[in-house]
């Protein structure tokens, strides 16, 4: 359910389940191990099949083997889900970063964009990364990812559709009443 387009109808605020959006790529909220977990990840692996979970082990063999650091993001398959790919990131626990969290998060959107477009893919779909067992304000995570995908938009014109996918109603409308214009 669409609740709100901005920037010309690139993004799109919307209340669904992010493992049915049918994009290029949908990012998922990992932890450090990239080998599947509670929430957003369980579910991307639990319908994406073994395919993301052999893509992830692959990854933290070669290049990540001590897990992906905050704030990085890598991409693997989609599996069986609609999406062609799996864009990984790991947001921030909140607090626990020496007051580092609104850059860390900010990070998480930025480098997920960047490899979509070094992939030349047009449409994303994001969860509300780390404010589920993260623990991030809701509030204050809306106003970073607000900031940081409306100035990557003003800047890159490649990616075309951004659906920031909420798993309830309250939780969009936070995020709406608390995005900066």
């Amino acid at each position: 359910m669409i609740l709100e387009s901005f920037l010309d109808g690139r993004v799109t605020v919307k209340v669904g389940d992010l493992t049915e959006e049918s994009v290029d790529a949908i990012v998922n909220a990992a932890n450090s191990t990239l080998l599947g977990g509670g929430g957003v990840d369980g579910a991307i692996h639990d319908k994406g099949g073994p395919a993301i979970l052999d893509e992830c082990k692959r990854i933290r063999e070669t290049e990540y083997p001590s897990g992906l650091p905050t704030g990085q993001a890598v991409i693997t398959t989609a599996g069986n889900l609609p999406a062609k790919h799996v864009i990984h990131t790991v947001g921030p626990v909140y607090g626990m970063n020496s007051g580092r969290d609104a850059g860390l998060l900010a990070e998480c959107y930025l480098n997920s964009l960047r490899l979509a477009v070094s992939r030349s893919l047009s449409s994303i779909a994001f969860p509300s990364i780390s404010t589920g067992a993260y623990s991030y304000p809701k509030d204050q995570a809306a106003l970073v990812c607000w900031r940081t995908i409306s100035d990557f938009i003003a800047e890159d014109c490649r990616i075309e559709q951004i659906n920031l996918v909420f798993y309830s109603e309250p939780d969009a409308r936070t995020y709406l009443k608390n995005m900066s214009l």
